[in-house]
């Protein structure tokens, strides 16, 4: 058989290795792994191929430094033959240089292309073409629960794992980010940032952007990772290709972190000269809503600061303090303004 024969040679040595465990997993039979690789016109070794490593280094004023590091190292996806890659925006946000590295221990410089904080995708180019074959973009809505995928780091055959679909829901995360929908894979890889989510016909659907320990979402202990879905991708990659951003009014941003304890939304954290900060919103406040309305939940409190208007907008939280609630009047801002991004884009 393809795969059988695949094993044995070299330049697919490789790609057996990803087949091989999603086999041994049951998660795909030989045959629809042939028929794949046939409809997209290469072989499962081009398509993983176009996962690269992605290492970036990053501005030393740069904000995210505190958090994330003045140097990261993830996965990204090429996604067309000039060498335009795509990467969770974690990674490379206020980059002043990336280093992409190929499986075959190529490297090459590339240019930050853009950043979008709403989505969490960011895009980054080779200086020259990488001469790999692009992974071509799927669907995020026809992936089902219970779909087999393939989860590809940067780490090579041992970057490489099989996977099912466990939930497909909304995700909220403490940093003022809210998507409608996410993927959630089980069981884990553990090098996500960045891994690129492949659909049982070879097309990389999502990309990675946490380890979880919820995926199902049912209460349940499950460990797994959570995807950007690539649809999130299209609407707006022709803005961050011209301008290294969405075009248009931004969304609010505060600068703050929330997290849900025991029904609550305690303040975990405040960005250091963020609107939030200026506003004095402090560590260990409870914020119980806006403008009076109450916010059960993340999503709903982002939702309803998000309605009030675009950044500027001044967004009244009411918010408990020992005991005490109190109103704080901040004056959001366009969260790219605040980071330190010149030297990039």
């Amino acid at each position: 058989m393809w795969v059988a024969r695949s094993v044995v040679t070299a330049r697919h040595r490789w790609a057996a290795l990803a087949m091989r465990a999603l086999l041994a997993c049951g998660l795909l039979g030989a045959a629809a792994t042939a028929a794949a690789a046939q409809q997209q016109k290469a072989s499962p070794d081009d398509i993983l191929s176009a996962v690269v490593r992605v290492k970036t280094f990053i501005n030393p004023d740069g904000r995210t430094v505190a958090n994330l590091g003045r140097e990261r190292e993830g996965a990204g996806v090429v996604i067309d033959t000039s060498g335009l890659i795509v990467t969770i925006g974690y990674l490379m946000v206020e980059a002043h240089a990336v280093e992409v590295t190929t499986r075959d221990g190529k490297t090459l410089p590339a240019d930050v292309v853009g950043y979008d904080p709403d989505t969490g995708f960011g895009l980054l180019r080779t200086v020259a073409p990488p001469g790999l074959k692009p992974m071509p973009l799927g669907r995020t809505a026809e992936l089902k629960v219970d779909d087999p995928v393939l989860v590809a780091s940067n780490g090579g055959p041992a970057g490489v794992t099989a996977a099912r679909v466990v939930a497909k829901r909304e995700f909220a995360g403490s940093w003022e980010y809210l998507l409608d929908e996410a993927i959630f894979t089980a069981p884990p890889n553990p090098a996500w940032s960045g891994a690129a989510l492949v659909s049982r016909d070879g097309k990389l659907v999502g990309i990675g952007s946490l380890i979880v320990g919820d995926a199902r979402g049912d209460g349940i202990p499950s460990p797994g990772n959570m995807f950007v879905p690539v649809d999130r991708l299209a609407p707006v990659m022709a803005d961050l290709i011209a301008d290294g951003r969405l075009a248009g009014p931004a969304r609010p941003w505060l600068g703050v972190s929330t997290e849900e304890m025991l029904g609550r939304l305690v303040v975990s954290r405040v960005t250091p000269d963020s609107p939030a900060a200026r506003a004095g919103l402090a560590r260990g406040d409870i914020i119980e809503g806006v403008d009076g309305t109450s916010a059960d939940g993340l999503p709903a409190l982002y939702r309803k600061m998000w309605s009030l208007g675009a950044a500027g907008v001044t967004v009244p939280l009411d918010i408990r303090r020992n005991g005490t609630t109190r109103r704080l009047d901040v004056q959001s801002m366009d969260r790219m303004d605040h980071l330190k991004l010149k030297s990039t884009f």
